[in-house]
């Protein structure tokens, strides 16, 4: 269920999910086996039912604050989550782009962030590192899951260099040796600008989503689901 999942302090805890997980988009496929999928989730991070919060991801650069005690939450156009005092479980899905998990260790606050090519543009990683500080985060740390690598992810070349431009990181050929944009290296590049930490997310078998068939991949096969990346309390 879990591609990786890890302590990053005293009850606040980091995961990725595979395949295994199920499809946890409620717009792909049947609604009500996503619904049960994330119920099965939620029981294996040992959360209350119903209570991750999740959001309607839209490639843009809004971040989306979830306050604390939101029992009637409706999901937010917006690709960062934040929850200001960490009380909240939420979740980012993908399946080849990149997912973030954010975690203040000298204080509560955390978030999850959606990173495709255009959110690497328009700039939602720095959204979402400056939404955090502005609660107070010091001491930040990323966890970064399981995405499309940059020998796989070919793109035009106005659009490698479209984005190289702005994330000189981003810039990436295939093994082909055609224009490809490495996302996941082009989020680490705005994550250490920042002043983030970046942690590493250590698995035994690649975290290219197009590459590992225990991966959900839009490239690989359109609509079959969405992983998800976690951040909670217990």
């Amino acid at each position: 269920m879990f591609f990786w999942q890890g302590g990053v302090q005293p009850g606040l805890h980091a995961a990725f999910t595979d395949s295994a997980a199920g499809n946890l988009a409620l717009n792909l496929g049947r609604p009500s086996a996503a619904a049960g999928n994330r119920a099965r989730v939620e029981a294996a991070m040992g959360v209350a039912p119903g209570s991750l919060r999740f959001m309607t991801q839209v490639h843009s650069s809004t971040v989306a604050e979830v306050p604390a005690g939101s029992a009637d939450w409706s999901p937010p156009e917006a690709d960062a989550l934040l929850s200001p005092d960490g009380s909240q479980a939420l979740a980012v899905l993908v399946a080849d782009c990149v997912p973030i998990v954010l975690a203040d260790r000298s204080g509560p606050a955390t978030a999850v962030v959606h990173a495709g090519r255009r959110g690497v543009l328009t700039g939602i990683v720095p959204n979402a590192v400056a939404g955090l500080r502005a609660h107070g985060a010091r001491e930040l740390t990323a966890w970064i899951g399981p995405s499309v690598c940059g020998r796989c992810y070919e793109v035009p070349a106005e659009m490698r260099d479209e984005v190289a431009a702005a994330v000189p990181a981003s810039y990436a050929q295939t093994r082909q040796g055609t224009p490809a944009l490495d996302l996941p290296a082009a989020v680490r590049q705005q994550l250490r600008e920042a002043g983030v930490d970046v942690a590493a997310v250590p698995s035994g078998s690649s975290a290219c989503t197009l590459e590992n068939p225990r991966l959900f991949s839009h490239r690989r096969e359109p609509g079959a689901g969405r992983l998800a990346g976690l951040v909670w309390r217990t």
